[in-house]
Formats: C-alpha cells, structure tokens, sequence
C-alpha cells in the first residue's frame, strides 16, 4: 500500500466534480430528460393513438382499452427510444449552440430579442439533428394494423417492430415521412426554445444564467419560473406545430400501410374538408378532427416540460455550487 487515493470517480470526491463540471451539459441533460419522459411517456403514447384511429374515442376510455389488452407496459412501449437519443440529445446541443455563441460573443445583449434568438437558432440545431432518430414506429404499427382492418391485441416491441416493417417494406420506409419529420422537428423546437428562452429572461432570468427576482406583473416564486415557461412554451409551441404533426402521421401511415401515396398538402386537405370534393365537410368539424388528441397532449407538455426544467435548473444548480 502507497497510501495514494484512488483516481476512480467512484472514490475520488475532487475527480467526480470536476467530471460533473466538465460534462455540465450532458448531466443536466440526461437526468432531466430521464425522469420527465417517464412521468409523460404515456399520455404521448395515448396522444400517437388517438392520432391514428380512425373512429373518435375518449381518452379515458382509449386508455381503459390499453390497460386491458397490455397492461402498464403498453403505456411505455418504445420507451427505450427517447430515453437514450431524442431529448437528452435535443437538450445537449442546445446547450452547446448556446455556449457557442457566448463564447463568440454573439447575441448577448441584454435584451429578449437576443435572449429569444440565441434559444431559437439553438433549438432548431437541435431539432434538425436528432429529426431522423425520433420516429415511433410502435404508433406506425397500429395504423398499419387498423388501415388493414385487423385487430392487434400486443403489438411488437420496438425491435420486432423495426424488422417486421423493414421485411415488409424494405429500406424505402425509412424514408417515408422524413421531411416532414425534419420540418416538423426543426420548427417546433426552434420555437419552443425560443419562447423558453424569452420568458425566461422576461421573467428576471440574466444573460449568464442566473435567475433573479421576477417581475413585479407575474410575482411567483423563482423556483417555480423552470416548470412554468417550460409547460406554457411547450403547450403553445406543440398547439402550433400540432396539424404537421397530424400530416406527418398519416403520410407514413398510408405509406406502411402499403396504400396509394398522398401529398402533405393533400392529406391536409382531406383531413380538414374530408375525403369527397363535391361534399365538404365544414371547416370547424375538420380542424377538430386535426387537433383530436391535443388535449391530452397538452397534459403531457406541462407534465414532462415542466419537470424537464424543473429538474434541469436544479441540476445544473447543484453543479455550479459544488466545491473546487
């Protein structure tokens, strides 16, 4: 024995922290994305859904019928997905575009319109890189069910769902949906972002990241600003990215589904003033038909939006405060 201390972070106090310094970002990241995609995984599993059915169905009832043919696992089938890519991937190169342009010194007045910028520029870095790995396919594989008229009492896991539709339709179906998907992801994160961001420095929250006192119009305590700009910019973001969302399930329904393919711009059409142009439905009926299932989509951002910042803060806190 030498008497000197071990360097595994397991024992060495000093190298842990340090090790948590260093990897601030992907820390924050994936504790907080872990923890606010489990408690809202199944509200977005109902929302993919009531997206894809074909008859109107209430939530609760649609939730009694999943409880009853799979049990709590059906809830979080494909929970493997966003839990290792998509938010901890999403929250990790915001992070970094945002230290970019502090370093570079670009943006950074005190201002909200470079506040929003910087969180908007940041959110669609993100949003257009993780746009490819963020399909469900265990949503894809009701839709097929149902187009087919067939009854799927357990769907496959996440992998048997990949290979079934890859020897199906081979390698085209990957591409199905992917511009829309890149679009979709890139503009609903980018605003997201940017309404975080901006709230966030309305209410007191500096350039360097400290928060401050909030304003004298909205007095709350600072602790609760995380949950609260987190849920309102991921509710308004979503109920306005929410019709793309709807085309783009659809398209890759159609297309797995092996039927006759539709345009973006058709699909909208047909969604809002249904399928015969000689008899239109009226135009209220069909943006409730599009916007079916954002009710329990909005639970699900002030759930896992709320916590996702909550948690973050908090973490991202416990960093800074740790000792030299």
């Amino acid at each position: 024995m030498d008497g000197t201390r071990p360097t595994n972070l397991l024992y060495d106090k000093a190298a842990y922290h340090d090790f948590l310094r260093r990897n601030k970002a992907v820390v924050c990241a994936l504790s907080a994305s872990y923890i606010s995609t489990f408690a809202g995984y199944p509200l977005d599993s109902l929302k993919s859904r009531l997206q894809t059915t074909k008859t109107p169905i209430t939530v609760p009832r649609l939730a009694a019928i999943v409880y009853r043919e799979e049990g709590v696992v059906g809830f979080y089938r494909g929970l493997w997905i966003p839990l290792m890519t998509i938010r901890a991937a999403s929250f990790t190169i915001y992070t970094r575009t945002k230290e970019y342009f502090r370093d570079h010194h670009t943006l950074q007045r005190d201002s909200i319109i470079d506040a929003s910028l910087v969180g908007g520029v940041s959110g669609a870095m993100s949003g257009a890189l993780i746009s490819f790995g963020s399909a469900r396919e265990r949503q894809l594989e009701y839709a097929i069910a149902q187009s087919k008229g067939l009854q799927m009492l357990k769907p496959p896991g996440t992998m048997e769902a990949v290979k079934d539709i890859f020897r199906a339709n081979g390698v085209a179906w990957t591409l199905h949906g992917v511009p829309l998907h890149f679009v979709r992801d890139t503009m609903g994160t980018a605003l997201y972002f940017l309404e975080y961001d901006g709230m966030r420095h309305l209410l007191g929250r500096d350039r360097s990241g400290e928060q401050g006192p909030t304003p004298a119009w909205l007095p709350i305590h600072p602790s609760i600003v995380p949950f609260f700009c987190g849920s309102l910019s991921g509710v308004t973001s979503w109920a306005l990215i929410y019709p793309l969302d709807v085309v783009k399930t659809k398209v890759q329904q159609r297309a797995l589904a092996g039927e006759k393919y539709r345009g973006p711009w058709e699909t909208f059409y047909r969604l809002i003033r249904g399928p015969d142009p000689a008899n239109p439905k009226p135009f209220l009926a069909g943006m409730t038909r599009i916007y079916r299932g954002l009710g329990v989509s909005a639970v699900r951002s002030i759930t896992t939006h709320g916590l996702l910042w909550t948690f973050f803060d908090l973490v991202s806190n416990y960093i800074d405060r740790l000792p030299e």
